[in-house]
């Protein structure tokens, strides 16, 4: 497991679209290699990754990023964590998981957020063995921002 590069992008994006088709929304994913790469290697730096080698292969990764919370303070909102299907069950996972939340410790940080499908029954209880805590009470909200639309 390493920092991701910026030559690991396309095995990244790779990845993503593959988290995509399995949580049924490969059509919400518009982010390209090229504007990944920029998001995570360019002027400013929208998230990092991790990414997990097996086999001299890009088989996991974590994209993650620094969020902030007015009562809690900063933490990190883990975006991604992805294992291709034929890696499973090595501990590639476990081990990308543990390296977040170590990378948050070492900032400091006393929190890392994440979301999963609540039908995803494996996620669920593979967050469980790390003593993740589920929240029911909060929405997920979000506006899309057309800019040829005005806001109301």
């Amino acid at each position: 497991m390493r920092p991701a590069a910026p030559d690991d992008c396309a095995a990244i994006n790779n990845l993503i679209r593959e988290l995509a088709v399995f949580e049924k929304a490969e059509h919400e994913m518009q982010v390209s290699v090229e504007e990944l790469r920029a998001h995570l290697f360019g002027k400013k730096p929208f998230a990092e990754a991790l990414v997990a080698i097996r086999d001299g292969a890009v088989a996991g990764t974590a994209v993650f990023y620094e969020k902030y919370s007015t009562w809690k303070g900063p933490a990190v909102h883990l975006e991604d964590l992805v294992v291709r299907e034929s890696a499973r069950n090595a501990g590639i996972g476990a081990a990308l998981l543990e390296e977040v939340i170590r990378i948050a410790g070492r900032r400091g940080y006393g929190r890392v957020y994440w979301q999963v499908l609540d039908w995803n029954e494996d996620a669920v209880r593979f967050y469980k063995r790390f003593g993740a805590r589920f929240d029911a009470e909060w929405l997920n909200v979000y506006v899309e921002i057309d800019p040829l639309k005005p806001l109301k």
